[in-house]
């Protein structure tokens, strides 16, 4: 098999309070192919939409980071900042999850776009025709025109639009995509999705998608990388891992769905609340909501391993035949 185009190894994040550092990323590993959709899913809380902001280098200040994050040969936490700002938005670009308050409502569109263009020196014209056939390429109407609008000119979905020909502007093989649906309708979010999966196969570009809305990875991801309390509790093919869970956080996510679920279309509401990364209970972060926990998971953190081929989970009562049901684990 080929090398990972990004390679996330124990990846910890710790942001600075009034009352210290915050744990927020815990030994995150992942990997994100070639030409493939890796999904970030979890409750609001987990640390996705961190984990995307450490790799792209844009966390906030006073934030200190630790492990490593291999991007083909280099990783990208040792290289200097120069180097660091050369990889952002040429090589690795971000949709942002907001494109109203990302884009600057004081520039046209069209010359959003062609930011970098015009930061490597080109004309005037070829600025224009560039600005033209980045629009177009993500299917906004009448390019041409509308690069001389500005975002509050443009709908929501076409806003998102121009966020992606934005990520698209430097060439970049991986796009990180931070909930590029969110607040949108549901006819919208479909386009917005078909063309993330366009691009996907069409350019040959990798992507980092954040969301949590299982529906949506559905829909769009090859591979499943599941949160919870800043770290992987499973990962693996999309949809192996949303048709037979081998966590029981991801098997409740896969229950509070209806679409998601097989047999019924009856949602079975996850109870509780997310853990705080900053008052992470002992042993596994989820054991206070799970109806399997026995002692051993209150009291040992488990590791993530691989309990079938292709299939990672960090839960002490998954194995290769799947999880037990409650019953089998409490008389």
């Amino acid at each position: 098999m080929s090398e990972p185009l990004l390679d996330v190894r124990d990846l910890d994040v710790f942001l600075p309070t009034r009352s210290g550092p915050v744990h927020v990323l815990d030994g995150v590993s992942f990997s994100v192919d070639a030409a493939r959709t890796t999904g970030l899913i979890g409750e609001s809380g987990s640390g996705k939409t961190m984990a995307a902001m450490a790799i792209i280098g844009l966390l906030p200040a006073g934030a200190v980071t630790r492990g490593q994050l291999w991007w083909r040969s280099e990783d990208l936490l040792a290289v200097s900042s120069r180097r660091r700002r050369q990889v952002r938005g040429r090589e690795i670009a971000m949709i942002f999850q907001d494109p109203l308050a990302s884009l600057n409502p004081g520039q046209t569109v069209g010359r959003q776009v062609t930011e970098i263009p015009r930061r490597d020196g080109m004309g005037r014209a070829e600025l224009a025709r560039t600005a033209t056939h980045l629009l177009d390429r993500v299917g906004i109407p009448d390019p041409a025109q509308r690069t001389g609008n500005y975002p509050h000119q443009f709908s929501g979905g076409q806003r998102q639009r121009a966020m992606t020909a934005l990520a698209l502007a430097g060439q970049p093989q991986l796009i990180l995509a931070d909930e590029p649906t969110t607040a949108l309708d549901v006819t919208v979010q479909a386009r917005i999705l078909d063309l993330l999966r366009h691009l996907r196969d069409t350019e040959h570009t990798a992507m980092l998608l954040v969301s949590h809305d299982l529906r949506v990875m559905a829909h769009v991801a090859d591979d499943l990388v599941v949160m919870y309390a800043g770290r992987v509790c499973e990962r693996g093919p999309a949809q192996a891992v949303l048709r037979e869970p081998r966590h029981p956080y991801t098997k409740a996510l896969v229950a509070s769905v209806p679409a998601v679920r097989a047999r019924t279309a009856i949602a079975d509401p996850l109870p509780g609340s997310p853990a705080d990364p900053a008052h992470r209970p002992a042993g596994c972060a989820f054991h206070p909501r799970c109806p399997l926990a026995v002692l051993r998971c209150r009291v040992e953190r488990p590791t993530v391993r691989e309990v079938a081929p292709g299939r990672w989970t960090a839960c002490h009562l998954a194995e290769a035949d799947g999880l037990p049901d409650a019953a089998e684990v409490r008389p």
